[in-house]
């Protein structure tokens, strides 16, 4: 009953007890290769949901195209509706949407997913991303385009 509170260790006793660098290192390695797995399968899920998501349509009724492009309004949140019609303002656009109020009203477009010469004297509605002009009023990158 009279032991010491504190009592000296034994050499023998303290070599037993610390993790050897061989279990370190391998449990490093674990933590690393499934940490990479995971981050590999999530970002695989998300991609499918992505790419699902911005499938390009194309809607025809009989032979006319009604409605084509990618209906994403968190990248093409500007809006316009007008007649097509083909031609730029010096040089910004290939084509412009005619709208009531004259020339000054116009909407000069581009587009990278859409082919808008399909659309021409047309009344339509198109969706897409505004751009800085320099001579345009209004420039704007179409991603979606339907007919009124």
């Amino acid at each position: 009953m009279n032991d010491p509170l504190i009592h000296t260790l034994d050499d023998n006793q303290t070599e037993n007890k610390k993790i050897k660098p061989v279990y370190i290192i391998t449990i490093f390695t674990i933590s690393l290769i499934v940490g990479i797995g995971a981050a590999f399968i999530s970002s695989s899920i998300l991609n499918t949901k992505t790419k699902s998501s911005k499938k390009t349509v194309e809607v025809k009724k009989g032979s006319q195209v009604m409605k084509a492009g990618v209906k994403d309004l968190k990248e093409f949140k500007d809006k316009a509706t007008g007649v097509l019609k083909e031609g730029g303002v010096d040089g910004e656009g290939s084509f412009h949407l005619e709208r009531p109020g004259g020339e000054s009203q116009n909407v000069y477009l581009t587009s990278s997913t859409v082919d808008l010469s399909q659309f021409l004297n047309k009344k339509v509605e198109v969706w897409g991303k505004t751009y800085s002009s320099k001579k345009a009023g209004w420039l704007m990158d179409v991603g979606y385009i339907e007919v009124k």
